[in-house]
């Protein structure tokens, strides 16, 4: 086996590439850095300056037996990120099938499903993407749905939630921050239940993926199997990084009104509303379990501690 891995500098496909290395798993790691100097036997590095519907892959997939797809872009003008999330995926795709690649695991987001839910979003949910980025990689699972019927290469997606982990991005890293400054938090009286999932759960299932018999042309939702309110991970990270976090018990509704008020509304409900996910098809099908707690996720967020 013998993987080429996009994104492979990035948050995510970093860990995936050194992963894959450490199980003395062969990995071409594409990323847009040329400053990154990774010392393995089994991973070898090459460069694209951008992954859209004009990229080029000749040359990339000699020897390579299944794609992994992380690049993406997640902020930006709705072009840019159609261009990269949705053409780049599905020109990667057909040009992997041409080359004779026998698998395609795709990266995509829990976004698909929604951005909130009244009971756990399963694989067969209906999708509700509400943003540019969720839209994007909706259009991107159809787009390579079709390459999947017109060439017959395996197609895995995996649509993640929230995913942290050291030096995790966006709202993670934005709560951690807050925690770690000690400053007071009005957060303490949030009652939602969220579904995360530790980068090292993540990865441990998109490596299982990448040859698994039972994971060809499937759907799987992933997280941790634990869900918590904002106010249970807030205290989780102020435990892991040994220093209690300092939370208000502020209403929920009058934390939306305020907000509201000072626009930011969106903001606000990212952080009050639910959003679970239900990965038991995972475990049936694959045998597939998270190798790591939730306190141990957290923990390794702050691996000096």
């Amino acid at each position: 086996m013998k993987v080429l891995l996009t994104g492979a500098f990035g948050f995510i496909g970093h860990r995936i590439l050194t992963s894959l290395a450490n199980r003395e798993k062969a990995v071409v790691g594409v990323g847009r850095s040329r400053s990154m100097n990774i010392a393995s036997d089994f991973i070898a590095t090459k460069y694209v300056d951008v992954v859209d519907g004009a990229t080029d892959w000749s040359g990339y997939f000699e020897g390579i037996t299944s794609v992994v797809h992380c690049a993406a872009v997640a902020h930006g003008k709705r072009g840019d990120v159609w261009a990269v999330n949705v053409e780049g995926a599905e020109n990667l795709a057909r040009q992997a099938a041409k080359a004779g690649i026998q698998r395609f695991v795709f990266l995509s987001s829990i976004g698909v499903n929604g951005s909130s839910s009244l009971l756990p979003f399963t694989e067969e949910a209906h999708p509700n993407p509400t943003d540019v980025y969720a839209r994007s990689k909706w259009e991107a699972e159809q787009r390579l749905w079709t390459v999947q019927k017109e060439t017959g290469i395996e197609l895995v997606i995996i649509r993640p939630p929230l995913v942290y982990g050291p030096g995790a991005p966006g709202n993670f890293g934005a709560l951690l921050r807050w925690v770690a400054k000690g400053a007071p938090i009005p957060l303490g009286a949030i009652h939602n239940k969220r579904s995360l999932v530790a980068l090292d759960n993540l990865v441990d299932l998109v490596i299982t993926c990448i040859d698994h018999p039972a994971a060809a042309n499937q759907v799987f939702l992933v997280s941790d199997g634990v869900d918590l309110s904002t106010t249970e991970l807030l205290r989780g990270m102020g435990k892991a990084m040994r220093k209690p976090a300092w939370l208000i018990p502020v209403p929920a509704g009058l934390l939306l009104a305020g907000a509201t008020i000072l626009g930011k509304k969106a903001m606000a409900q990212r952080v009050m509303d639910s959003l679970q996910v239900n990965s038991s098809k995972a475990q049936c099908l694959l045998g597939w379990q998270p190798p790591l707690s939730v306190e141990e996720g957290l923990k390794r967020c702050f691996p000096d501690n």
